[in-house]
């Protein structure tokens, strides 16, 4: 019994699962992210998606497609081009998932994987791209929804309902086409379609477009507003024209009357030019404000005949006294897309010889204006210290705003030249405005002319204090690339010290400019708190970067020789520090006593050192040779541009294995390398071995000493002391060090960093 209602159970159980089991024993099959191809052309601002993920075509990199920025690019970047040029994808194309974020300043340009990118002042939006593979059970779009490069235009054939071709009495009429994205509309909306023919009412007949309501089942359409077609008469003054025939027919009064351009309905509505509002740009988004609306309202619409249109609901002004405050104010329209001029235009005004009349011109759309490039021969970052102190009185600081301001229309301000912004000082220094503030010379002159004096005393030790630990930053617009210039007007002398803060600045690559007013006559000299100031605090005392000026009212002749020297970026010697203006070529010894093991300890402390200077085919450029018996170039001076496609190289490295030939290594280094350096460049030359040279090093090292290299020595376990100090530049105690193991070559890093930069600081300023 037990027996039977146990295999009852255990079939009713079977029976359960059974059913719950897909049919055909199916399973659930993941859905398959099917990934659309784009063209290496395509930007991602194109794009009206948050995060898409797309195919990049091959062979990209040839297209020269522009790229601006480094890690997060601006939205006008192709979408490939910044994939190659992030690591994401080769130049034989791959998926990539593309997120766009918010825009940002100061984009950085620099070169990668054989693409080179800009750098930009700021953009509006900015992404990112990341290896096409998306996270588990993340579907992104199967297609790509494209922003259209100019609005659609309609041709004739495409119309929804055909209608007899006749001669418009009237001139074309504008339609707008409203459109709300997720909101229901009713299942029926009241469409019109005009056909300008005569039409018989009562006694009155009227020569207009007649509007004859049609019934259509209402669609949710995408959230994009129009403007079809640029005609001369706005879609509000033709309702009101509309609205008046209609009751002048249904009163029965007047006589038959075709209206045109100068008709008397037509120039009552006529919208009159408004010289108070600003220039519309083309593309622009205007707000419309809701025409008035009533019981008594009805409801009109027009179209353009033998053209594809949609419904458009207008409010007629209706009779009483509100008419003419109705009249009065023309009602913009609510996001509209102007159509461009080529599109198309309706049927030339007879009474206008000229083709169009006034109206017409006043509604053309304006190309908006371009953004300043600037003059790419002057790229510098400029900041301007002005004297606020009370000693220059009210009169003298607006001539100095007055001097500034033409300054910034002689530099011609632009995104790809110079770049200018100004701090004021007094007891303290207050930025006024940035350097990414202002894009070009004509926003810079009602900004200088703000600005008001704060007062105080002439501390310019502490504005350039500060303008070396806070103003040359990315978030104050500094673009990396360009040289940073400080230009400091004082008038008469300061009243603390400038030294040391110069000095700081200096070894920033801050180039520093005086302009001195008025300075000290001989019986002021005593009471200057530190005398030869300026030559303590310039770039170089050559006279270059000072520019003394005996009269405020002479400052104004001082605008084109100091802008012909801050753009005379040759010259601007200090944006040249000790970490971004040398050529480094390492000597390595891969003799078979090294090891693998050792070899690899070896290379890791090449990169740490490497790590420490700018890296760029115009900053720091690095070499390296690798030596036993022969010798071997790993790569040559610019092979590498960036500090990451270095450091890949380093690794790259393979062991050799051999003898050990120092002296021949650096005759060979001599003639490989250095031959080839730049002659603004400082060579440095840093050799690494574990032994005893088999051949004689002192004559190579006095050789390569000759021609300016600076020779650093580092012996490890068994490397002989005398041919350390033989290769190594005078004094040794700086340039040679020795290390027992190799694990402990680490520790030398920071030594060498710091005397390589103590001998650049060290150099004569004259």
């Amino acid at each position: 019994m037990h027996k039977a209602r146990l295999t009852a159970v255990c079939v009713v159980i079977l029976f359960t699962c059974g059913s719950l089991a897909k049919p055909n024993g199916q399973k659930n099959k993941k859905p398959k992210q099917v990934v659309p191809s784009i063209e290496c052309d395509v930007r991602a601002g194109k794009i009206k998606l948050p995060e898409f993920i797309a195919k990049c075509p091959a062979n990209c990199k040839e297209t020269m497609q522009r790229v601006y920025g480094t890690g997060v690019f601006a939205s006008i970047s192709s979408i490939c081009n910044a994939a190659i040029h992030s690591g994401v994808i080769t130049n034989a194309g791959g998926k990539v998932i593309v997120k766009k974020m918010a825009g940002q300043a100061a984009y950085k340009g620099s070169q990668a994987n054989g693409i080179r990118s800009l750098s930009l002042l700021n953009w509006r939006e900015s992404f990112t791209v990341a290896v096409g593979k998306p996270k588990k059970g993340v579907i992104y779009p199967t297609s790509l929804d494209y922003s259209p490069s100019r609005p659609p235009t309609v041709k004739p054939g495409q119309k929804e309902a055909k209608a007899p071709p006749a001669p418009s009495a009237l001139p074309a009429t504008t339609v707008v086409e409203p459109i709300t994205t997720a909101e229901t509309e009713p299942t029926t909306t009241a469409a019109a379609v005009t056909t300008p023919q005569t039409i018989t009412t009562g006694t009155t007949t009227t020569t207009l477009p007649t509007t004859t309501p049609t019934t259509t089942t209402a669609k949710s359409r995408s959230a994009v507003h129009k403007v079809r077609d640029a005609g001369s008469i706005h879609p509000y003054f033709a309702s009101l024209a509309s609205a008046a025939s209609a009751r002048q027919s249904q009163s029965g009064h007047g006589k038959a009357q075709a209206f045109r351009g100068s008709s008397a309905i037509a120039n009552r509505f006529s919208p009159r030019p408004n010289t108070g509002l600003r220039r519309p740009e083309a593309g622009s988004a205007v707000r419309r404000q809701p025409a008035p609306s009533g019981p008594g309202f009805n409801r009109v619409q027009l179209a353009q005949p033998e053209r594809n249109q949609q419904a458009v609901q207008t409010n007629p002004t209706p009779r009483g006294p509100e008419t003419d405050a109705a009249r009065k104010s023309l009602p913009e329209m609510t996001h509209t897309r102007v159509e461009p001029l080529d599109a198309w235009k309706p049927e030339v005004n007879p009474f206008d010889p000229a083709g169009f009349n006034a109206r017409e011109q006043d509604s053309l759309p304006q190309a908006p204006e371009a953004i300043s490039l600037g003059d790419s021969n002057c790229k510098v970052d400029i900041a301007f210290l002005m004297d606020g102190s009370w000693s220059i009185g009210k009169r003298r600081f607006k001539i100095q705003k007055d001097f500034l301001a033409d300054v910034s229309q002689a530099l011609d301000v632009g995104v790809a030249g110079p770049i200018m912004g100004i701090i004021q000082y007094g007891d303290d220094p207050v930025t006024e405005f940035n350097l990414r503030a202002y894009s070009s010379s004509r926003e810079l002159k009602p900004a200088v002319d703000k600005i008001m004096q704060k007062g105080g005393l002439s501390n310019v030790g502490k504005a350039l204090s500060y303008i070396t630990k806070h103003y040359f930053s990315d978030a104050n617009g500094n673009r990396g690339g360009a040289p940073n210039v400080a230009v400091v007007l004082v008038d008469g002398w300061p009243t603390d010290k400038v030294e040391e803060a110069s000095r700081l600045a200096r070894e920033s690559g801050i180039n520093i400019f005086f302009v001195t007013i008025e300075g000290a006559d001989e019986n002021e000299k005593q009471n200057v708190v530190e005398p030869n100031f300026v030559d303590k605090a310039v770039c170089r005392t050559n006279g270059f970067f000072s520019l003394p000026v005996s009269s405020w009212f002479g400052l104004r002749k001082t605008v084109q020789p100091l802008v012909k020297r801050v753009c005379d970026t040759d010259r601007l010697v200090c944006s040249k520090t000790c970490l971004n203006a040398n050529d480094i070529a390492f000597v390595i010894d891969g003799s078979s006593s090294v090891g693998t093991g050792n070899f690899r300890t070896v290379l890791q402390f090449v990169a740490n050192v490497t790590r420490e200077f700018e890296i760029s085919d115009t900053d720091t450029r690095v070499g390296a040779v690798q030596y036993t018996y022969e010798q071997r170039l790993e790569f040559a001076f610019g092979q590498y541009n960036t500090k990451a496609e270095l450091l890949n190289a380093i690794k790259r490295i393979n062991y050799w294995s051999g003898g050990t030939s120092t002296g021949a290594a650096i005759t060979y280094t001599a003639e490989q390398l250095f031959s080839k350096s730049k002659p603004n460049k400082r060579k440095i030359m840093i050799v690494i071995t574990d032994g005893r040279s088999y051949d004689d090093v002192r004559a190579p090292a006095l050789a390569v000493h000759r021609k300016g290299v600076i020779a650093y020595s580092i012996g490890i376990a068994w490397a002989a002391q005398d041919e350390l100090e033989y290769i190594a530049t005078d004094p040794d105690k700086d340039h040679s060090f020795f290390v027992d193991e190799f694990d402990n070559l680490y520790k030398f890093v920071p030594k060498i960093i710091q005397n390589i930069c103590q001998e650049f600081n060290s150099q004569p300023r004259n």
